[in-house]
């Protein structure tokens, strides 16, 4: 593989930031293979769009086709890896340069398995099944079927009798309290907030570089493409986040990376 050039201002302000912030999208986990959720579906679920499948609406007209989807969507997650900018990290984490929190869209688990320190999933996480009347978890609410099929009726909660869902949140739900908070204030405190690969068209999560940018954080982007928010980094890194984040840290680690 060729050598991955950091630029010199990222390394310099990498180097000196005691509070970092990784604030990811659908793009870091594609590199892992799943599609981002702009890509068309593949196989049975061709026909549909994803955005037809992620609204409470569709929900309420057909949870057994919205349940299925997912369980689909939470299988593609089980036998994927972290890639190596999730290791990266992960890596980042535990040299201890720096308080380090990721800022995520993604509803995988990958971060985690990559070993990230702090991780806030503004969009929830997928594997948190909850009752969708009362909010029970039901942590083994999932039995995925040896082949995709296209309506799987969703199992009851044991507290109520409800629907039990996934632990995402739907197209015109608000995002959840707690992570939001923490979110929005470790952009508020942070040093560095690297945004790596966002589409940048999803609010409020898209104006959370904004948010550094006006506490005085320096915002870089780190994406093979223009995004909707380019115009509020500092420096745009056009480079994938499986080769540029394992080429930062190595650029600021220890000299043994």
């Amino acid at each position: 593989m060729d050598r991955v050039e950091v630029p010199g201002p990222l390394v310099e302000v990498a180097e000196a930031a005691a509070r970092v912030v990784v604030l990811s999208g659908a793009g870091m986990s594609a590199e892992s293979g799943l599609s981002t959720f702009r890509d068309p579906n593949t196989g049975l679920w061709e026909r549909f769009r994803a955005e037809e499948l992620a609204t409470p609406e569709a929900w309420e007209a057909d949870p057994s086709l919205v349940w299925a989807w997912y369980l689909w969507r939470f299988e593609r997650i089980h036998l994927v890896q972290p890639n190596a900018g999730h290791t990266a990290i992960g890596e980042w984490g535990r040299l201890g340069l720096a308080d380090l929190t990721v800022v995520t869209q993604n509803v995988d688990d990958l971060h985690e398995r990559g070993g990230a320190p702090v991780v806030h999933h503004l969009h929830g996480l997928i594997r948190d099944f909850r009752c969708s009347e009362c909010g029970y978890p039901h942590a083994d609410a999932v039995a995925v079927p040896s082949t995709p099929v296209e309506r799987i009726p969703p199992p009851a909660c044991v507290a109520c009798f409800g629907l039990v869902r996934p632990g995402v949140v739907w197209f015109g739900e608000m995002l959840p309290d707690d992570p939001w908070a923490r979110a929005v204030d470790a952009c508020d405190r942070a040093d560095l907030v690297l945004v790596v690969g966002t589409s940048g068209l999803v609010y409020p999560a898209a104006g959370l570089p904004a948010v550094a940018r006006a506490s005085g954080a320096f915002v870089a982007e780190i994406n093979p493409l223009e995004s909707g928010v380019s115009d509020m980094a500092h420096l745009c890194w056009r480079e994938t986040a499986a080769r540029a984040l394992p080429a930062l840290v190595a650029a600021i680690g220890p000299d043994t990376l």
